[in-house]
């Protein structure tokens, strides 16, 4: 518990630990913030640069349904204009008309041939009738309520969306061009079908990964291509009720009711103007996607490129775990760094600290061999610690000479004090009463003659006596 709380407090730390703490610190918390900063910067800068590719993706693959687009346009102002169809048309007698069917049933029969992509070429005089067409089934129909039959006969070219045909129920791509006589005089429609299918096929060939895919939606927010083809005619947001209407009764996908998949976040797919990206949910799994689109130029339809969110995250993450990496790298680096440095600056500080601890407990002396080597060498460098080994190996040895003569002086002082206790002791002895009367005693019997019967050592062991008994006597009396 009680090195528990001391790695917990800073201040009990060795100078060790604080070192290498400190140099650590100074080392990664700024290029922590650089670090952290520069991520942003190179996050932003991949994932705009991730975006840019996807609406790079949509604006060529919109760029090259614009340019099929024109191609297949030029054909029908060209074909339009042929003296065949022309010939046809303005026959007003049905024996004319009949002259001249061969001669554009060939010209159409060449157009459809001459591109693959092609489904059918018809041509509809004024009514709206299909009069001559490559596939039998177009004949005698009459396709007057078709968008493009209503706006060319007005002098306009048009391009259809992707519709599902009255007659073959097959989806396609409707170019109609208006057909004039020599007067001015629009006479009737010239009409090109290509497939739908090959439309998709362009778009769905565009796939960044497995689970990516583009789609096209035309100007109402209603998908005309899809690689999944459950999701075709169904609008990315819910139609207003007078678009629905209108819808409707077009019937250009040949359905009664448009379902909305109901993805806000799409909204701003419908009619863009310019290439962008918008992040959604899918919404059978609410898996998040980025989708990236474009619109076309030639028709008011938006291209979108969609893949999944975590495959979009894989550059942001491997730049995450780049940056991650060298910052942990450096840190390791620079921890290691710190610990030597501090280490090294620490070593001769416990030198210092072990030659006090020695100088404190009189234990110099006898360690003073191993301490002195020691900090000679750390004396030898011209840095602040060199100079305070220095001086300490200065005072260190001032203090030693300085215990030294203490230790001289006491030992004075204490012989000095035993003798003046001595003679004090001697001197309340020889000027005590009892001692006076002992001596005077002594002195009798040293004058007193010597008995005669009495021999010298007989004489003397009675004085020994006599004295003794005084000395014990002048004891007790002090006591």
């Amino acid at each position: 518990m009680k090195h528990f709380h001391r790695f917990f407090n800073p201040l009990a730390w060795p100078i060790a630990a604080k070192i290498s703490a400190a140099l650590v610190s100074a080392v990664l918390i700024p290029m922590s913030f650089t670090a952290y900063y520069n991520l942003r910067q190179s996050l932003n800068s991949v994932e705009a640069g991730e975006y840019r590719k996807l609406e790079l993706l949509a604006t060529s693959t919109a760029s090259r349904l614009d340019q099929l687009i024109i191609d297949i346009r030029r054909i029908v102002v060209q074909v339009s204009s042929d003296r065949n169809a022309v010939n046809f048309l303005t026959a007003s007698i049905s024996g004319e008309r009949k002259a001249f069917r061969n001669e554009l049933q060939q010209t159409l029969q060449n157009v459809s041939h001459s591109n693959p992509d092609f489904d059918a070429v018809f041509v509809m005089d004024k009514e709206g009738r299909c009069v001559a067409a490559t596939d039998p089934k177009f004949l005698g129909q009459n396709y007057a309520f078709r968008e493009y039959f209503r706006s060319s006969i007005q002098g306009n070219s048009y391009v259809s969306s992707i519709l599902v045909g009255e007659t073959t129920k097959r989806p396609g791509m409707f170019f109609s061009y208006p057909v004039q006589s020599p007067n001015g005089e629009i006479v009737g429609v010239l009409v090109v079908k290509i497939k739908g299918a090959d439309i998709w096929s362009i778009i769905n060939a565009l796939q960044v990964s497995d689970e990516s895919y583009a789609f096209l939606i035309d100007q109402q927010g209603v998908i005309i291509s899809h690689a999944d083809q459950s999701l075709l005619y169904r609008s990315l947001i819910p139609l207003a009720p007078n678009t629905l209407k209108q819808v409707v009764s077009d019937r250009r996908y040949g359905l009664e009711q448009i379902q909305s998949l109901n993805i806000p976040e799409l909204k701003v797919m419908v009619k863009a103007k310019q290439a962008g990206h918008a992040t959604y949910r899918y919404p059978p799994h609410q898996m998040p996607r980025i989708v990236g689109f474009a619109p076309l130029e030639q028709q008011p339809w938006v291209l979108g490129v969609s893949q999944p969110k975590a495959q979009f995250a894989i550059p942001l993450n491997r730049l995450i775990w780049l940056h991650g990496g060298s910052v942990l790298v450096v840190g390791g680096i620079t921890a290691i760094i710190a610990l030597l440095l501090a280490r090294r600056i620490s070593r001769p500080i416990h030198a210092l600290t072990d030659a006090a601890q020695a100088l404190e407990h009189d234990n110099f002396d006898s360690q003073v061999q191993e301490l002195h080597h020691k900090l000679e060498r750390l004396a030898c460098t011209q840095d602040d610690i060199g100079q305070l080994v220095r001086v300490f190996l200065q005072m260190a040895e001032e203090v030693r000479i300085r215990h030294q003569k203490l230790k001289m002086q006491v030992w004075e002082l204490h012989i000095e004090i035993d003798e003046t206790k001595r003679a004090n002791n001697v001197a309340e002895i020889t000027e005590n009463e009892h001692f006076r009367q002992l001596q005077q005693k002594i002195q009798k019997l040293r004058e007193h003659e010597v008995i005669v019967s009495e021999t010298e050592t007989d004489y003397y062991r009675r004085l020994q006596t006599k004295v003794q008994s005084m000395k014990e006597r002048s004891l007790t009396s002090e006591a």
